[in-house]
C-alpha cells in the first residue's frame, strides 16, 4: 500500500475527490483554483481554502507576523485569479504549546494585515493546540457569473502573459535555504520577496471586468507547473518566447552560474497571474491592467498542439511538467 510520500500532494488530491459526490450544476468544476455556488441572478459565492503549515510553509527568519500575513495571500491570490474581490476570511491555527503571548499577537496582526492589505475582513474562525503551526485560511467572495475566470478556456491562437517578472524568489529561498550569497542590496530584494508575495488582486479584478481572458491560474506552484495546468484543463499546448526574467534573478544567476531558466520556470512560491488572452481583446485587456497602475506582460502564445515549448536564445527546449509538490519536494 503507498504511502503519502510516495503519492505525492496531486495523486492524494485525487484520490480523495474520487470518493466524494459531485454536487449538480457545479459553476466551477473540481480541480480549479477555488470552488464556487450558483446564490442566483447571475451570481456565483466564491470560495477558497489554503493551509499554511511551519515545516513546509515558513522559510527560516520569517516572522509570525509574515508568516500569518502569507496565509491569507495564499488564499486571496486564488480569488485574484478567479476575478473576484474577496469579502471576508475564516482562519483555523493550530498553536504549538511553546507559542508565547507575543508570538499569538503576531499571528493575529499578520492576519489582519493580510485581509485589510485587500480590503477584507477575518471575522472569525478557530483555534487548536498542534504539534506545528497550522494557519487554514477561507476566503470568500461574491462576483458576477460571466466575469469568472476560470483554467478550462483557453482557445489557440490567444496570447499568454504574466503580471509580473520571475526569479525572484527562487533565488531569495537560495539565500535562506542554501546560504548562497548575494550583495546586501541584491539580498534585501530577493528576501523581500519571499518573505511578503503579493497577491495580484487589482490585476485579476481589472481583467475579470474586460472579459478578455480565456483562462487564469496563479504560479504559486511554479510557471512552469502553471502552464501545465491550463493545458491539462483548456486541451491546448503553449509557445513561450519571451522568458519573464526579473534582472535581480539575473543577477543571482551570474553571481553563482545558476540556470535562469531554472530560476524561473521551476522555482514557485511566487503569486503573479498566469493568462490567456483574446488576440483581438489584447490592448484592451493591458490597458485595464496598466489602468490600476500594474502591468501585463506578453510571454507567449496558446497552440493547438498540445506541446509545452520555451523558445529562449535561440534554442527551443520542452517545459517539464514540475514545480512544487507537498512529500515530493525536498
Amino acid at each position: 500500500m503507498s504511502t503519502a510520500e510516495e503519492l505525492g500532494e496531486r495523486k492524494i488530491i485525487n484520490l480523495i475527490l474520487n470518493c466524494l459526490d459531485q454536487m449538480p450544476n457545479m459553476p466551477v468544476p473540481f480541480g480549479d483554483d477555488v470552488s464556487a455556488v450558483d446564490i442566483g441572478n447571475g451570481k456565483l459565492a466564491v470560495i477558497k481554502t489554503d493551509m499554511l503549515v511551519g515545516k513546509t510553509d515558513v522559510p527560516p527568519h520569517m516572522t509570525l507576523r509574515q508568516a500569518a500575513r502569507k496565509a491569507v495571500v495564499m488564499n486571496i491570490s486564488d480569488l485574484a485569479t478567479k476575478g473576484v474581490q474577496p469579502l471576508a476570511l475564516l482562519a483555523s491555527i493550530g498553536v504549538p504549546r511553546n507559542l508565547t503571548k507575543k508570538d499569538i499577537q503576531q499571528i493575529g496582526s499578520g492576519l489582519n494585515e493580510g485581509a485589510r492589505e485587500y480590503n477584507a475582513y477575518l471575522l472569525g474562525g478557530d483555534t487548536n493546540e498542534a504539534s506545528d503551526l497550522v494557519i487554514s485560511c477561507t476566503a470568500f467572495g461574491i462576483c458576477e457569473k460571466r466575469h469568472l475566470m476560470r483554467r478550462s478556456g483557453a482557445k489557440p491562437g490567444d496570447i499568454v502573459a504574466v503580471t509580473g517578472l520571475f526569479g525572484k524568489t527562487s533565488s531569495g529561498l537560495k539565500i535562506l535555504l542554501e546560504h548562497l550569497f548575494a550583495p546586501p542590496k541584491l539580498r534585501t530584494k530577493l528576501v523581500r520577496a519571499v518573505y511578503m508575495p503579493q497577491a495580484r488582486l487589482k490585476e485579476g479584478l481589472a481583467l475579470a471586468q474586460t472579459r478578455a481572458a480565456t483562462s487564469s491560474i496563479d504560479s504559486s506552484d511554479g510557471l512552469a507547473w502553471s502552464l501545465h495546468e491550463i493545458s491539462r484543463a483548456s486541451n491546448v499546448g503553449f509557445l513561450i518566447d519571451n522568458l519573464p526574467a526579473a534582472q535581480e534573478a539575473k543577477q543571482f544567476a551570474e553571481i553563482h552560474h545558476l540556470d535562469l531558466i531554472e530560476l524561473c520556470m521551476y522555482g514557485g512560491e511566487e503569486y503573479e497571474l498566469l493568462v490567456t488572452i483574446k488576440s483581438r481583446l489584447w490592448e484592451k485587456a493591458k490597458k485595464a491592467v496598466e489602468h490600476v497602475g500594474a502591468s501585463l506582460i506578453k510571454i507567449g502564445v496558446v497552440t493547438k498542439e498540445k506541446k509545452l515549448l520555451l523558445k529562449t536564445e535561440g534554442k527551443t527546449v520542452l517545459i517539464d511538467a514540475r514545480g512544487w509538490e507537498h512529500f515530493k519536494t525536498v
